[in-house]
């Protein structure tokens, strides 16, 4: 067990119970655990890949399913709230190490130590 990825330790294991919103044979979409934003939404491959800076040959397949599955996402969350933004982190930005997309909407709830605002 790696305790710095967070999403193959609880979330693909299923010791973490999460309310998806989207399932393909490779892509997992769900309501983040701890939400920072009103809409605020992961989106990760069910394939460990670190992060886009350590991309590894053949694993760019998987990043364009990603894609597809938030293009959708984004398409419907702006359906319903204007707008919103499409982030992912890299290197020391990145407290959990599997790569993973954020897509959220609204005014931040939560300060960067996760407090409410």
């Amino acid at each position: 067990m790696n305790p710095t990825d967070f999403y193959c330790d609880q979330v693909l294991s299923g010791r973490t119970a999460v309310e998806i919103i989207l399932e393909t044979p490779k892509v997992l979409a769900f309501h983040h655990t701890q939400p920072y934003w009103p809409v605020h939404v992961v989106v990760i491959p069910k394939q460990h890949i670190t992060s886009l800076a350590a991309l590894e040959e053949g694993e760019m397949a998987i990043v364009q399913k990603m894609l597809e599955v938030a293009a959708e996402l984004c398409r419907k969350i702006t359906a319903e709230h204007g707008g919103c933004r499409l982030s992912t982190n890299c290197g020391d930005h990145q407290t959990t190490k599997h790569l993973h997309f954020y897509i959220h909407s609204g005014e931040r709830i939560r300060d960067v130590h996760g407090r409410p605002i």
